[in-house]
C-alpha cells in the first residue's frame, strides 16, 4: 500500500480521474445526442463517427512520437487542458448550429476538435500517465482505476441532465477540464537532463524498425478486426438501440446512466483482478479472451429480448475492457522496445481501431438503414469471431517472459 503515500500517484490518478469525467459526462450519450437531441439520420452520426476517427488518428501517431521524444515533460498536456476547458463553447456555439445547417463543416471542424481533446487524447493520457507510473514507482492499473471511477461517477447522472437539457453534460465537462487545468499547473514533474537525452534519442530509425516487425503487424490486424468493429458497435449503434427498448426516451436514458455507471465501477474491480487472470491464462490467450467476449456480447445483444437481457450485455463490457488493456500493455512489455511505448500503444491499439471505424461507421450506419439492430449485430459479431480466430494462431505467446513479475511484465522495467 506504499501507492498511497505517493503524492505523484495522487496527481497522475487525478489527471485520469477528471479527465474522464470531463469525457464521459457528454460522450456515453453522444450517439445519443447525434440522433434524438439534433435528429440526425444514421448514415449522418456514421459520417460523423468516420470524420472523428479520420482526424483522431493523426493526432494518436503524433502524439505517440512526440511524447516518446519528451518523455514525461508535459507540453501536450497544457494543450489538452486548454481543449476539455472549452468543450462547452465549442459544441454549444460552433459544433451543434454547424451541424444543423453546414453539416460537412461541423462534422469536421468537430472531428479536429474532439480528435485532439478526447478520442486520441484518452490514449495518449494513458500513456502520459504508464511512463509517469515507470518514473514514480508505483502501477499504471491502480491509477487507471481512477480513470473508470471518474467514467462511472459521471454517468450516474448524465443521463438525467441529457433528458432535461444536453448541453448541462457540456458546462458540466468544462467545469471539470477546469479541474484538470488545475491539477496540471500544481503537479510537478522532474525532468533530469539524462531522461532528456534518452527521450530525444528516439528516431524516426527506431519507428521504421517498429513498422518492419511482422510482429506488431499481427498485433494491429487482430485489433483492427476486433476493436474497431467492437467501438462502431459499442458507440453508434448499442446507446440508441438500448434506449429504443425502453417505453420512453427520458426512462431509457436515465436507466442507461445508471447502468453505465454500474459498469463502470465494476470495470474498476477488475482493473484489480485483470493482472491475476492475464498473468493465470496468457497474455495471448488473454487477447483471445476479450476477443471472444466482444464478440458474444455483440451477438448477444441481438438475441436477448427485454431490459435485463440487454442489460446484462452491457455489463460485459466491465470484464472485457480491463482484461483486454493489461493485455495489451504486456504484450507490448514483452515485445518491443520500451522507449516506443506511447508509439506502439497508440498506433498499435488505438489508430489501428480508429482506421477500422473510419472504414465501417458510415458501412454500419447503412446497414442499419437498410436492415434492423439485430441483423447489424449478427454480422459484425461473426466479423470479431473471425479475427478472434486469426488472433489464435498469430499472435505471439512469449510464454518465458510471462513469467516476469506483474509489475516488471507491465511497465518494462
Amino acid at each position: 500500500m506504499d501507492f498511497l503515500k505517493n503524492s505523484k500517484y495522487w496527481f497522475s490518478s487525478g489527471y485520469l480521474f477528471f479527465f474522464f469525467i470531463t469525457w464521459s459526462v457528454w460522450w456515453s450519450f453522444y450517439a445519443i445526442w447525434l440522433n434524438n437531441s439534433l435528429g440526425l439520420t444514421g448514415a449522418q452520426v456514421g459520417t460523423i463517427y468516420s470524420f472523428n476517427s479520420f482526424f483522431s488518428l493523426f493526432f494518436m501517431i503524433f502524439y505517440g512520437y512526440i511524447q516518446d521524444k519528451l518523455g514525461t515533460r508535459k507540453n501536450l498536456v497544457w494543450i489538452q487542458s486548454v481543449v476539455l476547458v472549452l468543450i462547452a463553447p465549442f459544441v454549444i456555439y460552433i459544433y451543434e448550429p454547424l451541424l444543423l445547417n453546414h453539416f460537412y463543416i461541423g462534422a469536421i471542424l468537430g472531428a479536429i476538435y474532439l480528435g485532439a481533446g478526447f478520442i486520441a487524447g484518452a490514449g495518449f493520457l494513458e500513456t502520459f500517465t504508464e511512463k509517469l507510473s515507470r518514473k514514480y514507482n508505483f502501477e499504471f492499473g491502480k491509477a487507471r482505476m481512477w480513470g473508470s471511477l471518474g467514467y462511472a461517477v459521471s454517468a450516474l447522472g448524465a443521463g438525467a441532465l441529457m433528458s432535461i437539457n444536453p448541453h448541462l453534460n457540456f458546462w458540466i465537462a468544462s467545469a471539470t477540464g477546469v479541474i484538470f487545468l488545475i491539477i496540471n499547473a500544481v503537479f510537478k514533474v522532474e525532468v533530469a537532463e539524462t531522461e532528456k537525452k534518452d527521450a530525444t534519442q528516439v528516431s524516426m530509425k527506431d519507428i521504421r524498425t517498429l513498422l518492419s516487425d511482422k510482429v506488431f503487424w499481427f498485433l494491429i490486424i487482430y485489433l483492427f478486426g476486433t476493436v474497431c468493429i467492437y467501438t462502431v458497435y459499442d458507440q453508434q449503434l448499442f446507446p440508441v438501440y438500448f434506449v429504443s427498448l425502453f417505453s420512453g426516451a427520458t426512462d431509457g436514458n436515465t436507466v442507461y446512466g445508471i447502468l453505465n455507471s454500474a459498469q463502470v465501477f465494476v470495470e474498476a474491480i477488475f482493473l484489480f483482478l485483470a493482472p491475476f487472470i492475464v498473468n493465470k491464462i496468457g497474455i495471448k490467450q488473454s487477447l483471445v479472451l476479450a476477443g471472444g467476449i466482444m464478440a458474444f456480447r455483440i451477438v448477444g445483444s441481438a438475441t436477448v429480448t427485454g431490459g435485463f437481457g440487454i442489460s446484462f450485455m452491457k455489463m460485459l463490457h466491465a470484464v472485457e475492457l480491463p482484461i483486454l488493456l493489461v493485455a495489451v500493455f504486456k504484450y507490448i512489455a514483452v515485445n518491443f522496445d520500451a522507449r516506443l511505448s506511447a508509439t506502439v500503444y497508440l498506433i498499435g491499439f488505438k489508430v489501428s481501431s480508429e482506421i477500422g471505424v473510419i472504414i465501417f461507421s458510415a458501412l454500419v450506419g447503412w446497414i442499419y438503414d437498410q436492415t434492423t439492430y439485430e441483423t447489424t449485430f449478427y454480422i459484425l459479431g461473426s466479423i470479431v469471431f473471425l479475427f478472434v480466430i486469426f488472433a489464435i494462431f498469430a499472435l505471439n505467446s512469449n510464454d518465458a517472459k510471462q513469467k516476469l513479475t506483474d509489475n516488471e511484465l507491465v511497465y518494462g522495467e
